[in-house]
């Protein structure tokens, strides 16, 4: 069993928490993808849901603990995806949130937090400067910080995506079985570390044969460098268009975490990034915001190691300014949200 903070117990125990709505995403394989990659493709589907992303996974586990707990506020930094989802979650349970944002997230995100009824702070600056004032306002109000992949509900809520993925071949209660995955690589978006640390936990506790594989932009490596020195290692900027994973300062115990139950982190480049949204579109008939089209991009930067092997990639949101995307994948078929 791998020594993380997270708990398979407990992951199991999240999904009666979880609204429905947000479990049970699709997972397919996608042919049409195949002659371009070089291997068999499988796609985890995590934007169809009320936010288009995996977050809403852990928020809601973090709200409903909120809630039962008699806590009325609480404050997030967000690039986009974590603020809508907490605002989602918060909503039905009667929980006042603050997200926090940068005012050159994108837009969209910015927007439908909005709509969700959550108050939104603009700061000029990145996403850490987010998480500074984020911390800021819990301290000075006395409310609940929540901070993605450092809360444990964050992981566990995503680590649900790694019991799906199994039970594509075997039910829970036989999750010890010796009946292998129809896979045997899962690509993951690396940023804060959550989906990569849940999944991961997943993985090699239930099948420690399926290799696990980070995937940053190299615009944004920070995550990926402290892996491979086994020390936390930031950076003064990022850039890059995938938002999502953009982060300068991992956080320690997420990177042990990570060190337990990744087999690798790579770092791919901004075209290989735009060609994999574009492949996406082209063979999926998916809109993917950039963080999405990272397992994708892998594999165009590196078919060698990829062919003949059989790939699970999880599409992790799809929140993306329209205009932007146009610009990237050059289609005049997208419409706006």
């Amino acid at each position: 069993m791998p020594q993380t903070r997270l708990d398979t117990a407990r992951i199991r125990a999240a999904r009666s928490l979880i609204d429905p709505v947000f479990l049970d995403t699709p997972l397919y394989r996608c042919e049409a993808l195949e002659p371009e990659l070089g291997c068999a493709v499988s796609i985890k589907l995590e934007t169809a849901n009320p936010v288009r992303s995996f977050k809403a996974r852990g928020t809601e586990l973090v709200a409903s603990r909120l809630a039962a707990s008699g806590a009325q506020s609480a404050v997030c930094a967000s690039a986009g995806n974590l603020g809508q989802a907490l605002a989602w979650s918060a909503r039905g349970r009667s929980l006042d949130i603050t997200v926090v944002a940068s005012r050159f997230a994108t837009r969209a995100k910015l927007d439908r937090i909005r709509a969700l009824g959550a108050r939104l702070e603009l700061v000029d600056g990145d996403h850490e400067l987010a998480r500074e004032r984020a911390a800021a306002i819990s301290r000075h109000d006395g409310i609940r910080l929540v901070e993605d992949s450092l809360d444990i509900e964050t992981c566990e809520g995503a680590a649900t995506i790694g019991l799906e993925l199994l039970d594509a071949t075997r039910a829970e209660a036989e999750a010890d079985a010796v009946t292998p995955p129809p896979f045997d690589t899962v690509l993951i978006a690396l940023g804060g570390g959550a989906l990569a640390t849940g999944v991961g936990h997943i993985l090699k506790s239930l099948a420690p044969e399926v290799e696990l594989i980070c995937v940053q932009p190299l615009g944004a490596p920070a995550l990926t460098h402290s892996f491979h020195q086994r020390r936390v290692i930031t950076t003064p900027t990022t850039n890059t268009i995938a938002d999502g994973v953009a982060g300068r300062f991992p956080i320690p115990a997420v990177l042990n975490d990570l060190l337990a139950v990744a087999d690798d982190a790579v770092l791919v480049e901004e075209p290989s990034i735009i060609t994999g949204m574009r492949l996406l579109h082209d063979h999926a008939g998916l809109v993917v915001e950039p963080s999405a089209a990272l397992g994708i991009a892998a594999i165009l930067e590196n078919r060698e190691r990829f062919a003949g092997r059989r790939v699970v990639t999880v599409v992790c949101g799809s929140n993306v300014d329209v205009d932007a995307y146009r610009g990237w994948v050059g289609t005049a078929g997208v419409r706006g949200s």
